[in-house]
């Protein structure tokens, strides 16, 4: 129904701003992700021929490329909740506008292409809110429990735990290409 339809699109945007926002917590990991996921969201509207949603995406890649010499690897600048929030949003429409499945391109398994895409933001978002549930504590309130902290913790830098979540995101989503 058209209820369930507008209830799970508001679901989805709200999920992916917050999931970004839970990813600006380094320096250039929540605009670097940003990147990628348009980068790859474009990649996949041009070979579809959506031009209209490959260039909004182009575009988007481009602005947080000019940004990430300033918010990476030590930061002048900083993208803030307002930042992060337009990242997640712009991707979360990103993933919705195309038409990923239609007669002329049926590719039944291209729906699951925006999961492939934001993999790495989607489930660090959900580990964080299982961890910070579990332990009783409001799902909101800021914790050390991302990926890019445990990764530190492991003994990187805080630059190279960035730019493995980087280099595992685009693999991850480089998968959404063949499907």
């Amino acid at each position: 129904s058209v209820t369930f339809s507008y209830a799970i699109t508001i679901l989805w945007v709200l999920t992916v701003v917050n999931a970004f926002n839970f990813m600006d917590n380094m320096n250039g990991l929540c605009a670097g992700l940003g990147a990628i996921g348009a980068w790859q969201f474009a990649v996949i509207a041009a070979a579809d021929g959506e031009y209209l949603v490959a260039t909004i995406a182009f575009l988007m890649c481009g602005a947080l490329a000019g940004f990430l010499p300033w918010n990476f690897p030590n930061a002048r600048a900083f993208l803030g909740d307002a930042g992060s929030h337009l990242v997640g949003y712009l991707l979360a429409v990103m993933a919705i506008l195309p038409h990923f499945y239609t007669k002329q391109n049926p590719r039944p398994l291209a729906v699951l292409s925006p999961l492939f895409v934001l993999a790495i933001p989607l489930a660090d978002l959900a580990w964080v809110v299982i961890l910070r549930t579990r332990a009783g504590k409001p799902f909101w309130i800021g914790d050390t429990n991302h990926l890019s902290h445990r990764l530190v913790r492991t003994g990187l830098s805080r630059t190279r735990a960035v730019l493995l979540i980087w280099l595992v995101a685009a693999a991850i989503g480089s998968i959404a290409w063949w499907l």
